[in-house]
């Protein structure tokens, strides 16, 4: 374990594993499971019940090849350091025990590891593993280099997954529920303002758009055509228009555009009163 951390915290070289490197040093106890409670520090927020299932079932059909790492908190109480989809496994099946390493850490050393095993199992969705990425380089003071350099990553890859956190709650939540895709997430950082980056994404959720269609519709946005003028008589932003009116005028706006660009000359004129909002539209027959 020693050379785990001396490996991470001092030097370039990329980490192995932590729990193989533990084993080899410490005995495996039988911990009561009620005296286990979670990593206070786990990156995970997300656990995918239909693969602890699947999980139990393997345990219960081959046994623990792997046992879990915890430390002592108290005289009553440990928190697991590695090894939590095991035991949310095991606690499904029951058991009143389970396999266990026990070592002695403090909170920057669990945290690390926490984060570390993780990352390294590359099952962490996009906003986890950024906020992995964050906690990090807050916790050893490293730059993003350094930090790529001892995680055998590239900067790039670091650098762009750090960049989603700046991106408004609602879409860092529609990434974790896999509602948008990380593409797309990183596709709407160009639009800067809050406000219209959440419009665009309950775009691309109700048009299905994929991400090259959602860069165009960027594009249009941060570069409106000369022709498009014409047709987006557009009235201030209302505060009191609920958020799906904008989409339903947005998308309106949307194909009168389209219209203007195949080459039919579309009048439009768009009024927002206290009440309503009125979009009236002129198309010619010839």
């Amino acid at each position: 374990m020693k050379n785990t951390f001396s490996r991470f915290f001092g030097g370039g070289e990329k980490i192995g594993s932590i729990e193989e490197d533990v084993q080899n040093l410490e005995k495996v106890e039988q911990i009561a499971i009620d005296l286990i409670k979670p990593n206070q520090f786990q990156p995970r927020t997300i656990f995918n019940d239909e693969k602890i299932e699947e999980l139990a079932r393997t345990i219960h059909t081959h046994g623990v090849i792997q046992p879990i790492v915890i430390r002592k908190m108290d005289e009553e109480q440990y928190e697991i350091i590695a090894g939590e989809r095991r035991y949310r496994a095991m606690r499904k099946l029951g058991w009143s025990e389970v396999p266990a390493i026990v070592r002695n850490l403090n909170d920057k050393e669990t945290a690390s590891i926490a984060l570390i095993e993780n990352l390294q199992r590359e099952e962490l969705t996009a906003i986890e593993e950024a906020y992995a990425y964050e906690n990090l380089l807050k916790l050893h003071e490293l730059t993003q280099e350094a930090l790529a350099q001892r995680l055998g990553k590239g900067q790039s890859t670091i650098a762009n997954k750090m960049r989603l956190l700046k991106l408004p709650e609602e879409i860092q939540d529609a990434i974790l529920k896999q509602e948008i895709s990380e593409r797309h997430a990183r596709a709407l950082l160009p639009l800067k303002e809050a406000a219209l980056q959440l419009e665009v994404m309950e775009e691309v959720k109700i048009n299905h758009y994929n991400v090259k269609q959602l860069e165009n519709r960027i594009q249009e946005i941060l570069h409106p055509s000369e022709e498009a003028q014409p047709a987006k008589k557009r009235a201030p932003r209302r505060k009191a228009v609920s958020k799906d009116v904008r989409i339903a005028v947005n998308t309106l706006r949307q194909s009168l555009s389209l219209m203007t660009k195949s080459g039919i000359e579309v009048e439009s004129e768009e009024e927002d009163s206290e009440e309503f909002y009125t979009i009236t539209v002129k198309i010619p027959k010839k």
